[in-house]
């Protein structure tokens, strides 16, 4: 996907409507209130050398960031960059996490956030890793629930 893909897959979060989920298949994982959906997917990196997962990540974090600066420059500069760790220490001592800040709180180490203006609605960027049997991807997160 070029830049303007990923724009457009972004704007369609910003649009679509979240009061229930849609069952559709090419959802990274949705429900009631928020969709999460993968702009870029690695290839062969679930298995094999850590090196090459490595090196994917650090490439889908610059397009991460990349995708943000046009988001800054589009609605303003997001929020500060939001660590999952206080999400995961919650989680770890029993509090219940809502969706999908608790999907978000794992398979991701942070968070570009922003409000657009005018909307209640929340989107994120992401680039979800931490799970070594999945591929890495660059997630794009819409949510009505506000960031625990």
């Amino acid at each position: 996907m070029d830049s303007a893909k990923y724009l457009a897959a972004i704007d369609s979060l910003c649009a679509r409507d979240l009061t229930a989920a849609d069952g559709e298949s090419d959802a990274y994982r949705s429900g009631p209130g928020y969709r999460i959906e993968s702009l870029e997917v690695s290839h062969g990196t679930r298995t094999g050398d850590a090196t090459l997962r490595m090196a994917a990540v650090a490439d889908f974090y610059a397009l991460k960031s990349s995708i943000a600066r046009q988001l800054d420059d589009r609605w303003g500069r997001k929020q500060p960059l939001w660590g999952m760790g206080t999400l995961k220490l919650r989680c770890e001592r029993g509090e219940e996490i809502p969706e999908p800040w608790n999907t978000t709180s794992i398979v991701t180490d942070d968070l570009d956030l922003w409000q657009p203006p005018g909307s209640d609605r929340w989107i994120a960027l992401g680039v979800g890793y931490r799970d070594e049997t999945d591929e890495v991807h660059v997630l794009a997160v819409a949510s009505d629930i506000d960031p625990v």
